[in-house]
């Protein structure tokens, strides 16, 4: 993997800040190398579909608690959802899930990623494709803020069902908003009924 890139602005890369109420994450979307997760992940940022989330889950290694990972985003609020995107694993971008690393959750299937990721604080290997597995799709890097992404990490958790059991953050951290730092935001035209107050499944 290529050395991640620096807290400026860098040919093939989108920054993109984070504010959370653990403090701000700055995160770099590998345009080049994951272009159709990249631009999934942007088109919910300019839309700010991710604002108002949370972090919800904390993954903590039980050999070492202090490596895991991370996941928030929209969670299972469809008003908030665009359709799903083509899975581009690690094997074809070249992208691993090493530390601080910027992944796409998804359901079972490889294509059914939507509104919701993930970041590692330490390696995690099984993430990657291998033979028979499709992985998932990381997409960048945090260039800012790993001490947030670590202190979240550590926070209380509980709850849960299936692989997420004991892995709820209680309470979650506020994902107050996320907004490009590099490049002019393009909105998608898709309607946004959770500004409109229209009910649907959170």
């Amino acid at each position: 993997m290529a050395a991640p890139p620096a807290n400026r602005p860098t040919p093939g890369y989108v920054r993109v800040r984070i504010e959370t109420s653990a403090g701000p994450i700055v995160i770099a979307a590998d345009v080049k190398r994951a272009p159709k997760t990249s631009a999934n992940f942007l088109a919910y940022v300019d839309d700010g579909r991710l604002d108002g989330t949370s972090f919800y889950r904390s993954a903590r290694r039980r050999t070492d608690p202090k490596f895991g990972f991370v996941q928030g985003g929209i969670s299972t609020d469809r008003r908030r959802s665009l359709p799903p995107i083509n899975h581009e694993p690690t094997n074809m971008t070249g992208i691993r899930h090493l530390d601080g690393v910027i992944s796409m959750a998804r359901g079972g299937d490889p294509g059914s990623a939507m509104g919701n990721f993930f970041i590692m604080i330490g390696p995690v290997p099984g993430l990657d494709a291998q033979p028979g597995r499709p992985g998932y799709a990381a997409f960048g890097h945090v260039v800012a803020g790993m001490d947030v992404v670590k202190r979240i990490l550590a926070m209380r958790t509980g709850g849960g069902v299936g692989p997420m059991k004991g892995q709820m953050l209680q309470p979650p951290v506020r994902l107050i908003s996320a907004r490009r730092l590099d490049g002019k935001p393009r909105p998608t035209t898709t309607i946004k009924p959770w500004l409109l107050n229209i009910p649907g499944r959170k």
